[in-house]
């Protein structure tokens, strides 16, 4: 029998290890964590017949300790340092390595996949792919960092029409075969460098999944896609918010495939869909629309499906979600921005003046764009999280004083509400440009947490 071994109890890591006992593999898992809800796990997994060894970090000396058998395989959570020396000296000793994505691929390969990446916007553009997919009577289950883990779909037997993929940089490092039918690349700027070192080894491992993908997709509204990655892939499909011209002037340029004129969504000429039948905000959406619609077109599918999802389509929670509308005061929830690009798109979309909330486990980037729409568009920066004193002073440099360190959500929203009638703001914005991990396990209980403290009565 076949052993493998998952690093990590995430939810991922659950599925993968399920799907493998499910296909005979003798599995093990490890995971440093020693909670209750841990070793309650535990004791489910074994009682499947998965080994689970908790407060245990991955090295196959561990493995041998725990009276683990040495793996054939090993799949990481996307949690899990692609890099991390255990890692990386099992696969110099020649064990198969993997990805939780890339063991789904390896299941569900024999239909067709749709994969979207990008720094940001992937969330939203998946979940309008989706949308229209199944608009069209189609069985095309979003997942990876939306709804449902990849493994989760191929654990469950079922055999979609499509799926409709997130695929994070951490996610396409760790899938040597995952090979799209349609790639996507929504937009790039720094970010995960804690991880990925560079932003030239973070672009490369984004191209990886483009550059396996048999058609690709991308956001002609972004600088750094439009001007670096042209020439990479002449072949490539434009999006383009800014009518149908060539994407860069002075040289040989593609025209764009879907773009805006005149209020219309147009594909190849022809008009599709209104753009204001999109209700979320923003020339980001409208930018995350366009290459959702380029993915139907490719993909075969129908004006009228397209119409019908953009036209009931309500959002994606914690990206610009409208939460209230209190006193005339509209509650935003962005948790989901989680770097200063995001972030800075976030506030820019929302009617100021805002009274803003920022902070949480600071991530390396530029933050100068970030600071020019505070300036522009903040009555008040409410600071939270351990990057409140380095926000302080960041704010400072550029002459911004108008900020309270205030620590935690559960201070920032009764002080929201006290500054938001004071300074007559529009809006209370939660736009973190921050990870969650120093206060909360992930963007969704953060973004939960401000939806729970927003005011209710009318």
């Amino acid at each position: 029998m076949p052993t493998a071994h998952i690093i990590g109890l995430g939810r991922s890591g659950i599925t993968a290890a399920r799907l493998l006992n499910q296909d005979r593999w003798q599995v093990s898992v490890s995971d440093i964590g020693q909670s209750e809800g841990l070793s309650d796990l535990k004791k489910e997994l074994e009682s499947e017949g998965i080994s689970v060894a908790l407060g245990t970090k991955f090295d196959l000396q561990a493995l041998a300790v725990e009276g683990l058998n040495r793996p054939d395989r090993i799949v990481v959570s996307p949690g899990v340092s692609w890099q991390l020396p255990s890692l990386v000296a099992a696969r110099e000793q020649g064990i198969e390595a993997m990805g939780e994505m890339e063991l789904a691929w390896r299941y569900l390969n024999h239909c067709p996949w749709v994969g979207i990446t990008g720094t940001n916007g992937k969330t939203t553009t998946t979940a309008i792919t989706a949308a229209i997919f199944q608009a069209a009577g189609l069985q095309a289950p979003a997942c990876g960092n939306i709804g449902d883990s990849a493994s989760e779909l191929a654990l469950s037997g079922k055999t979609p029409d499509w799926v409709i993929a997130e695929v994070s940089s951490y996610q396409v490092e760790s899938s040597s075969t995952l090979a799209p039918d349609i790639g996507v690349w929504t937009t790039l700027s720094p970010d995960h460098l804690e991880r990925h070192g560079t932003l030239e080894c973070y672009r490369e491992i984004k191209a990886l999944l483009l550059h396996r993908s048999q058609q690709r997709i991308l956001n002609g509204g972004d600088d750094y896609l439009r001007n670096a990655l042209m020439d990479r892939w002449p072949n490539a499909f434009w999006t383009s918010t800014q009518g149908n011209q060539a994407l860069v002037q002075g040289k040989q340029s593609p025209m764009p495939m879907v773009y805006l004129e005149n209020g219309w969504v147009m594909v190849e000429g022809q008009q599709m869909l209104p753009t204001k039948a999109l209700r979320m905000r923003g020339e980001h959406n409208q930018q995350n629309l366009l290459m959702a619609v380029a993915v139907a077109h490719l993909a075969g599918i129908e004006r009228d499906a397209i119409a019908t999802a953009i036209a009931n389509f309500p959002g994606v929670p914690h990206r610009l979600e409208h939460i209230c509308t209190w006193r005339d005061i509209a509650f935003i929830n962005d948790s989901k921005a989680t770097n200063y690009e995001a972030a800075q798109t976030g506030l820019a979309a929302v009617e100021g003046p805002a009274i803003l909330i920022a902070g949480g486990e600071a991530k390396d980037g530029n933050d100068a764009d970030w600071l020019r729409t505070i300036q522009d568009q903040a009555a008040t920066v409410l600071l939270i999280g351990t990057a409140a004193s380095t926000f302080a002073q960041r704010l400072d440099n550029v002459g911004y004083t108008r900020y309270e360190i205030v620590e935690t959500m559960d201070k920032a929203l009764p002080r929201s509400i006290e500054l938001a009638k004071s300074t007559q703001a529009k809006t209370v914005l939660l736009s973190p440009a921050c990870a969650s991990f120093d206060q909360y396990k992930n963007f969704e209980i953060r973004g939960d947490h401000f939806r729970q403290l927003c005011p209710t009565d009318a």
